[in-house]
């Protein structure tokens, strides 16, 4: 296997499509500063997968594309083609020249091809790991890059050694799955986690779809109990509107049978009255009209007779004759006179039947008065029965009313009842079925765990080595912390502990951290439990203690930790004598 050729096209100073054929053996790239050398290799880095446009001697992937001269314009994109011989079968791909192409847009998209179909990034490293190219491997050694391989860390030239061994494809892969498992062991937990809660709220939401159905049922039984009574409510109001309809229609139709009976009585007495009063009016006409008359003649005949005696008295020379006129008179007069009383008679006769027919008129009128009142009382009574009916009736129509809303709130409560209900349901058959999903999904997660677990055994041995030697710098670490703080503390305030063992007092053996041994390894663990404790003054006894105590006092040596070593107990005291 060997480079066979390379063409650029837009990528740095490449504006032209440019190929470099290469043959068997060694090729060499000549020529002055700033002529492209560097470009080259650059190209060959990129077309082989390199991200960091700081390695392409760039400030971002946007700077390979050709920016243009003074002649000629920038282009919209750059593009490598490598071309390698796959005669010998190095490259794991059945095709005897491969060719990899990678172009990149100015508007930041890039596209990757092997053999001109189009593929991903990570299927170019791949094909090109097994070989020994690729990304992050040292086919190409830059200036300066020779002298850090030679005075490399044994780490690094181990990594050296692991890449020309090709073992970096395999310590890639060992890395992706150790994340991939460590995600894998992340989902894990989540899903144990999730199946534990699912598993915590199966039974309260069962206890709780139980108490749902039981209140289901004593809904049921309470909203067809009430539904049985106002239906019943219902029943008996509409029998009392019924009745009170038919006893309504039935008294307006007796109040308007009433009120014709009236109003006929009253038409026919005032007809009598009309009548009655016509014919007593004509007949007290008639009399008085008689009376008149006969007043008249009365006064006629008085006055002739007042004549007559007045010529009887002038003729008193002839009696004969005067009597003769006084008899004809007389007779005259008597014959009027039983005329006008046969006359008065008429007329006094004539009174008293219209007084008879009067008093009839009147008693006839006044039981037509009477008949009219019993008809107003029956219509008054009538009407206050028909209010009354009528309020009954609006009353049973309230009631009629409220209970219809009764029934309406009832059934909202049934509707909302079961909308939660159904709700329930759906939520306990959802949670069933994540539980199902969650322990399924927990059995393949399982699987894949043990078969990964399987492909990084050999993986373990190295990475508990690391940790042991983790372990130990940490160690070394936290000894140097401990010690670091110890003398940062000591520094940081006013400590009479090394003046009161310079003192030379009697019973002061020193410090406690003086009579101390520890084990190595174990100097973090110690120093975290003595804390402070480590710069106390070591005493024999409680005298030497207190003498200790006084003395540091006098002589204003700040704060002072004394511990007391005493066969039976020891005890700790500290003081600010500063």
């Amino acid at each position: 296997m060997y480079l066979k050729s390379l063409t650029l096209k837009g990528f740095k100073s490449f504006a032209q499509s440019t190929t470099f054929a290469f043959e068997q053996g060694v090729t060499c790239v000549v020529g002055p500063n700033g002529s492209g050398k560097s470009n080259v290799v650059d190209a060959l880095a990129w077309v082989m997968g390199e991200q960091g446009a700081k390695t392409l001697r760039g400030g971002k992937m946007e700077d390979v594309i050709f920016a243009g001269t003074a002649t000629k314009g920038p282009l919209g994109r750059a593009e490598v083609i490598l071309t390698i011989d796959n005669a010998d079968g190095a490259l794991p791909i059945d095709y005897a020249e491969v060719t990899i192409s990678r172009t990149l847009f100015r508007n930041g998209g890039s596209e990757y091809a092997i053999n001109g179909d189009t593929c991903r990034l990570l299927d170019v490293q791949e094909l090109l790991s097994d070989s020994g190219l690729g990304r992050e491997m040292h086919v190409i050694v830059g200036q300066g890059q020779l002298d850090a391989v030679l005075h490399a860390s044994p780490e690094d030239r181990r990594g050296f050694i692991e890449e020309a061994a090709g073992i970096l494809k395999h310590r890639r892969r060992k890395e992706k799955t150790i994340r991939k498992l460590d995600a894998m062991q992340a989902n894990l937990t989540r899903l144990s986690d999730l199946a534990g809660e699912i598993r915590r709220q199966l039974k309260p939401l069962g206890h709780q779809a139980e108490i749902a159905k039981e209140a289901q049922s004593i809904a049921s039984i309470v909203r067809d109990a009430r539904a049985r009574l106002l239906a019943d409510e219902v029943v008996t109001l509409r029998a009392v509107i019924t009745a009170s309809s038919r006893s309504e229609s039935e008294r307006k139709t007796e109040r308007i049978v009433l009120q014709e009976q009236l109003d006929q009585n009253k038409l026919r007495e005032h007809r009598i009255e009309q009548s009655q009063e016509g014919d007593a009016v004509d007949l007290a006409r008639r009399t008085a009209f008689g009376l008149e008359s006969v007043q008249e003649r009365l006064r006629s005949l008085y006055t002739l007779a007042n004549q007559r005696l007045a010529l009887l008295g002038q003729q008193t020379d002839s009696p004969e004759s005067g009597q003769v006129v006084t008899r004809q008179m007389v007779a005259d007069a008597a014959d009027e006179v039983e005329s006008l009383l046969t006359a008065v008679t008429d007329a006094e006769a004539a009174w008293q039947e219209t007084r008879a027919a009067t008093a009839v008129a009147r008693a006839n009128l006044d039981g037509l008065d009477e008949q009219i009142a019993y008809q107003s009382s029956l219509v008054s009574r009538h009407d206050l029965e028909m209010s009354k009916l009528s309020g009954q009736a609006d009353t049973a129509l309230s009631r009629l009313a409220a209970v219809r809303g009764e029934v309406l709130r009832q059934q909202n409560a049934l509707d909302a009842a079961r909308d939660r209900r159904e709700k329930s349901r759906a939520e306990f058959a959802s949670l069933e079925a994540e539980a199902a999903i969650s322990d399924s999904g927990e059995t393949d997660l399982d699987a894949a765990y043990e078969t990964a677990q399987a492909e990084v055994v050999d993986a373990e041995a190295e990475i508990e080595r690391l940790r042991e030697r983790l372990h130990g710098h940490e160690r070394e670490r936290d000894a140097l912390a401990a010690r670091t703080s110890a003398l940062s503390s000591a520094l940081d305030q006013k400590d009479g502990s090394s003046a009161l063992v310079s003192a030379r007092l009697a019973g002061i053996r020193g410090l406690v951290a003086e009579h101390v041994q520890v084990q190595p390894g174990f100097e973090a663990a110690i120093a975290a439990a003595l804390g402070s404790l480590a710069d106390a003054v070591l005493a024999d006894d409680r005298t030497a203690a207190f003498d200790a105590i006084e003395h540091s006092g006098d002589n204003d040596f700040g704060r002072v930790e004394i511990v007391v070593a005493e066969s039976s107990s020891a005890t700790v005291s500290a003081h600010d004598l500063g």
